[in-house]
């Protein structure tokens, strides 16, 4: 189906995985990569319009109806932007992809991975990341990171849901051969020395 690169960043919210994607993606494409760097929910009109809906802290959504929304995202977004990418031989850098919905909705929401994992097959056409990248931080850092930022709808759960996505993070990478944990708290630099070299192994 691919012949490019696909490399997802994971983690629970203010991890640090879009400043470590928009670290990669400038990195790669200075050394001459052709590089698409993409975030879900979101990444094509369709899907950003969807992403409006979901992270709208007006707004009550029914958990079941919350991961359709995802999965409609997202099938939006692969088809349209992912896997064209992947076939032109781009390297492709997503701010999540399945396992978020995987702890989010999976675990978190309490709808099962069994579920989720159906779901998330159907809506990718059963494309899998190259090398999944799970910045992991304790629940109490949350609230030490961007104070400044107007809170989302996910982003206002409480410590209990954001401890149980953090667990079926864990969950979901531990079952996971492609995927590699590393410990957001390190400092910025730090970590992008280590996600380049795991990178490279696959470029």
């Amino acid at each position: 189906m691919k012949s490019g690169l696909f490399i997802v960043f994971e983690g629970p919210d203010k991890s640090g995985k879009s400043t470590q994607a928009r670290l990669l993606a400038d990195t790669l494409k200075g050394r001459g990569h052709e590089v698409l760097h993409t975030r879900e929910p979101g990444g094509t009109s369709v899907a950003e319009g969807v992403r409006k809906v979901l992270l709208d802290p007006a707004l009550t959504i029914d958990p079941l109806a919350e991961l359709f929304l995802y999965e409609a995202s997202r099938a939006q977004h692969t088809n349209e932007k992912i896997i064209p990418a992947l076939k032109a031989g781009k390297v492709v850098i997503s701010e999540r992809f399945t396992m978020s919905t995987d702890a989010y909705q999976g675990v978190a929401r309490g709808l099962g991975l069994a579920t989720t994992t159906v779901l998330n097959k159907i809506a990718t056409s059963g494309l899998k990341p190259d090398i999944t990248i799970l910045l992991d931080i304790p629940v109490a850092e949350f609230d030490t990171r961007d104070q400044g930022r107007e809170l989302d709808r996910l982003e206002r759960e409480n410590a209990e849901f954001r401890l149980k996505v953090r667990q079926g993070y864990l969950k979901a990478a531990k079952a996971d051969p492609r995927a590699v944990v590393l410990n957001g708290k390190l400092p910025p630099d730090v970590l992008q020395k280590k996600i380049l070299a795991l990178v490279g192994k696959k470029l």
